[in-house]
């Protein structure tokens, strides 16, 4: 007699079918997935994307949607009790088993385990996740709030997304689309329960002035009765058996490895990013979590400007050189790890060595901390609160607190996590609102409430884990501006974008950590043409705008230009003078506040990366190609670096060389001037020491004695091999009266499949930009040539087999028509 397979568990994921409740659209869904992707596939709505859909297909999140499959299960597996295993679901969801409701859901960032034994039935089983429409959802909480609790509308045209635990973003964002999507993007499995499950699995080590570390391996089981469970905990090849005896409820087991010799984790470009693997065994499940052994402090001492801020790990003060994190598509089904590790290669390969993921968007999943553990890449990590005000009763901080202790345990493992911090600006939120500003002691007695209790969650989670409670803040329990105030804590610059300030006003603020800070530019033609027709590319066409999310972004990107450049010629001149001066307003910022080192100790610049194509604060475009600016971040990021700063007064330009690694090195510079027709000609020369983690003054030019008709061009070279060049313009572009630069370029097909490009000036071309008809990535852009001189950079197509047309743009000729 044959014995029946003993199935423990069943995986749900795969093709079920979504249908509004009143029947009238139907199409097969993968899950995980969300629904727009979905009726994309059916061809039931358009992309939303694409010219102006967006307004089209809101109408999805107006209705309700049922997701169903079925799945049998033989009757000799009924034994036993058998849970739900369910990732995320967004967001307000009842789950049904054949007909019976095992579930209320109202959390997309909690996962959630209900007992369905008693629903099930042998053969053909039926399941359905009924989505309730997240607008009506919001606007009922709302209504039952015991004072309105007022949201962005000017980031979110979709009311009452604060109402929701729920991306805030997926509400629209002041660079995303708003269609509020909504599905099933955790994995779905149904478990049977043998003894006892894992529920979690959390470390905490301690490290003693010999190097040697205790590692603490905590595992929490569930049972639905009691039981003896025989649990194994592995770390490499030391394996050891512990019985537990299991209550009803949860029990908690701890074992400790010592580890004399460790491999110790580095943030990129201080040293390697030792792994080790962790894991608890029991006879039906395995849990493996990956981390690294270090140690991080969060240095905020007073000092005479105020109080520090600044990340030391391993005894070392690192300074964080990194961007903003938001969602990697708006559209769940469209994230995957094939796309999000070349945005976080392309992060490391700019030179940077952290990131913030932002408040507003997801707790991302296990595999993008692990891909960030692997890469060197510190997480700032935000709360999923951002930009609004939030309830305070019971009922929400009690979800809340749900949140904040899944989310932490099943996270806080990772080396590169370094800092949780409680929100996104609610602080500030609270002078944005006539309500907050009316009756704010109501409203700030709220945002405590919530704040407290992420923070209580939080710690109880991982004790020891850094805490930092708001961006930006000035400290724990400030409330005051830290928009503006620069001498403690973390700072949101946004004066020169906002305020429409010109770039020199980065260098009025000193700020000890500036977490955010930006300039708008378009994406690049490649994208745009995904998007647009040719008819639509003008800016001010309604195509345009609506890939536009910012009010007044257009007209302040094209304010800044005539205050820099000469009108473009064109609209692709257009496009690209918006990403030359996009990389130079952020240029200006991070040079400058790099060459306050230690005072400022990081400069986490707004954004990385996009949702959808559109004009936004990104240096990396929507499908992860290099905006102009990005290439220039790989310049200004690196860790030996030297900036042209001027004085206040104008009347200097001191040469500032920072070292972010920890040997001393020395620099030679050399300098030129360089005439409109790009000759060049000796200026000075100098050679310098920079000591370890330190910024220093080369040395000072007197600005007014530099020819009018000549611009001074600079290069180094140090010691541990790193080199960079750049000019400096003491006016603006628009006062040269450039020449002609005669660029020419040579294609050379390689056996590999990329193309070697040499570009070639008869003249002086400023911020060359070479650009392909097809995807792909160059080896570096946005770069400078001189009469005579040439440049070979290497092009990468995304595909294999494609035959490009390559172009080139520059200073001077996107403001003149070529003769």
């Amino acid at each position: 007699m044959t014995q029946a397979p003993d199935i423990m568990s069943i995986d749900l994921s795969g093709t079920w079918t979504a249908t509004s409740t009143d029947a009238v659209h139907t199409a097969p869904m993968r899950v995980p997935g969300d629904v727009h992707s979905a009726l994309i596939a059916a061809g039931l709505i358009p992309d939303p994307y694409a010219g102006r859909n967006e307004r089209d297909v809101r109408w999805v999140a107006e209705k309700h949607w049922a997701i169903e499959r079925k799945f049998d299960l033989p009757p000799e597996t009924l034994e036993g009790d058998w849970y739900l295993d369910i990732g995320s679901i967004d967001t307000v969801a009842s789950v049904y088993l054949n007909g019976v409701l095992v579930l209320d859901a109202d959390n997309c960032f909690r996962r959630y385990r209900p007992v369905v034994t008693e629903a099930l039935k042998a053969g053909e089983n039926t399941l359905k996740v009924l989505i309730h429409s997240s607008i009506a959802a919001g606007a009922r909480r709302q209504a039952e709030q015991p004072f309105f609790i007022p949201w962005s509308t000017d980031n979110s045209p979709i009311a009452n997304g604060n109402m929701l635990r729920k991306p805030q973003c997926h509400f629209g964002w002041d660079w995303n689309i708003a269609i509020a999507p909504l599905g099933i993007y955790g994995d779905f499995v149904l478990r049977r329960l043998e003894v006892a499950r894992i529920e979690h699995v959390t470390t905490r080590q301690f490290h003693h002035a010999d190097g040697a570390v205790d590692l603490y391996v905590t595992a929490t089981f569930h049972a639905e009765e009691p039981g003896i469970l025989p649990v194994h905990f592995a770390l490499g090849e030391e394996r050891v058996r512990l019985d537990i005896g299991i209550v009803a409820g949860e029990t908690q087991l701890t074992h400790m490895f010592s580890i004399d010799k460790p491999a110790l984790w580095w943030p990129a470009g201080h040293g390697e990013q030792a792994i080790y693997a962790v894991r608890v065994e029991t006879p039906t499940e395995t849990v493996v979590r990956r981390i690294g052994l270090r140690r991080v402090e969060l240095i905020t001492d007073r000092d005479e400007a105020g109080s520090r801020f600044a990340l030391k790990v391993n005894g070392r003060e690192i300074f964080c050189r990194g961007a903003n994190w938001i969602p990697a598509d708006a559209l769940p089904s469209r994230i995957n790890p094939v796309v999000v590790r070349d945005l976080l290669q392309s992060a490391v390969d700019a030179n940077m060595n952290m990131l913030r993921v932002w408040g507003g968007g997801f707790y991302e999943p296990d595999w993008f901390y692990d891909l960030c553990d692997e890469l060197g890449l510190m997480v700032w990590q935000d709360f999923m609160f951002a930009c609004n005000l939030y309830p305070s009763t019971v009922d929400f901080l009690d979800n809340v607190t749900a949140e904040v202790d899944y989310q932490v345990k099943r996270l806080a493992s990772h080396p590169s996590i370094v800092l949780w911090c409680g929100d996104n600006e609610l602080v500030g939120a609270l002078t944005w609102f006539e309500e907050s500003r009316r009756d704010r002691d109501r409203y700030l007695v709220s945002y405590d409430r919530l704040n407290r209790t992420i923070e209580v969650a939080m710690k109880r989670a991982a004790p020891g884990a850094i805490w930092w409670p708001s961006s930006p803040t000035s400290g724990y329990l400030d409330f005051a501006d830290a928009w503006h105030a620069d001498g403690a804590g973390d700072m949101h610059y946004w004066s020169v974008w906002h305020e429409n300030k010109s770039f020199d006003n980065y260098r009025t603020v000193h700020p000890r950590f500036c977490s955010e800070f930006g300039f708008q530019s378009y994406t690049s033609m490649p994208v745009m043409r995904t998007f647009a027709d040719p008819k639509d590319m003008n800016i001010a066409s309604p195509v345009m705008e609506s890939h536009q999310k910012n009010a007044g972004g257009n007209e302040r990107i094209a304010g800044t230009m005539f205050r820099y450049f000469r009108f473009p010629k064109d609209f692709a001149s257009f496009v690209y003078l918006s990403q030359i001066q996009q990389g130079l307003a952020i240029r200006t910022a991070v040079e400058y506040w790099r060459s306050l080192k230690p005072h400022c100790m990081g400069t986490l610049y707004w954004q990385l990366n996009d949702t959808w194509p559109v004009a936004s604060w990104s240096s990396l475009d929507y499908g992860g190609s290099w905006k102009a600016m990005h290439y220039m971040v790989r310049r200004f990021f690196q860790p030996v670096a030297i900036a042209a700063i001027p004085s206040k007064d104008s009347q200097t330009i001191g040469f500032s060389v920072v070292n972010d690694t920890a040997e001393p090195v020395t620099v030679t510079l050399d300098t030129w001037l360089v005439s409109l027709s790009g000759e060049r000609r000796p200026y000075r020369s100098i050679e310098g020491a920079c000591g370890p983690d330190r910024a220093e003054m080369l040395f000072s030019v007197f600005a007014p004695g530099l020819p009018e008709d000549a611009l001074l061009f600079w290069s180094f070279k140090a010691s541990n091999g790193m080199a960079g060049e750049g000019h400096h313009v003491s006016g603006t572009y628009k006062a040269l009266d450039l020449r002609a630069s005669g660029l020419t370029l040579d294609i050379a097909p390689r056996d590999d499949g990329r193309f070697a490009v040499t570009a070639t000036a008869r003249g002086l071309a400023l911020h060359v930009m070479l650009e392909a008809d097809v995807p792909g990535r160059w080896s570096d852009n946005a770069f400078d040539l001189t009469a005579g001189a040439s440049k070979t950079l290497i092009f990468t197509p995304s595909e294999r087999g494609v035959d490009p047309t390559f172009h080139w743009l520059d200073l001077h000729s996107c403001q003149t028509h070529q003769d």
